[in-house]
């Protein structure tokens, strides 16, 4: 990514994950959990759910992360249900944002483009990125490998012993790290997320 496009999708980056985060957060105490509350976690200033390592690495290699919410099982009124409910706010939260985004760009911006002016042009690029960058943080953490929010959506479903979960758990970010790895440097497709984020934008525009 050159300089050019990480200014691009630098906004669709901080958003995607300041509206994530911030909705697992919603989501937990709403659920009856104080824990994100207490952490300062409950509001959408990018500085408290944005991890400056994890953002690095988005803007180098493509994939990255944000601060983990935390919330306590024991406050949640029913830890199996809610424990996924949790975990799905966070990218059903970058799925709305992207139809919003799609949506503006395929009915708002054709109507604008009647002027011939760089400075919309710029924008319609700030906001495809954005799009795209919400759908590929949608598709990508509904992958149900640990510690991606698929994973615990799929773990709620299963009632695995804690033991087990938490021996997934530990060889689940490893594993996931090297798939990435060897996508990006090899070049072997094993999530197609890419593809996918395509085929999407293409039916929207």
């Amino acid at each position: 990514m050159n300089w050019q496009n990480t200014l691009y999708s630098l906004p669709g980056i901080i958003i995607g994950l300041t509206v994530h985060e911030y909705c697992h957060a919603r989501a937990a105490y709403a659920l009856g959990d104080t824990t994100a509350k207490d952490q300062g976690r409950l509001t959408l200033n990018p500085l408290r759910h944005i991890d400056i390592i994890g953002f690095i690495f988005i803007l180098v290699a493509g994939f990255g992360w944000a601060k983990p919410v935390r919330f306590s099982p024991n406050a949640l009124n029913h830890p199996r249900r809610d424990k996924a409910l949790i975990a799905a706010a966070g990218p059903l939260s970058n799925l709305v944002i992207a139809l919003i985004l799609l949506l503006a760009l395929r009915f708002i911006f054709p109507h604008i483009f009647t002027v011939n002016s760089r400075p919309l042009a710029g924008l319609f690029i700030v906001i495809y990125y954005a799009a795209a960058i919400n759908l590929g943080l949608f598709l990508f953490n509904l992958i149900p490998i640990p510690p991606l929010d698929g994973s615990h959506i799929v773990f709620s479903g299963l009632n695995l012993a804690p033991e087990t979960e938490y021996r997934i758990m530990r060889i689940g970010a490893p594993a996931l790290f090297i798939i990435l790895i060897v996508q990006n440097r090899i070049g072997i497709t094993i999530l197609p997320i890419g593809k996918i984020i395509q085929a999407i934008m293409s039916v929207f525009l």
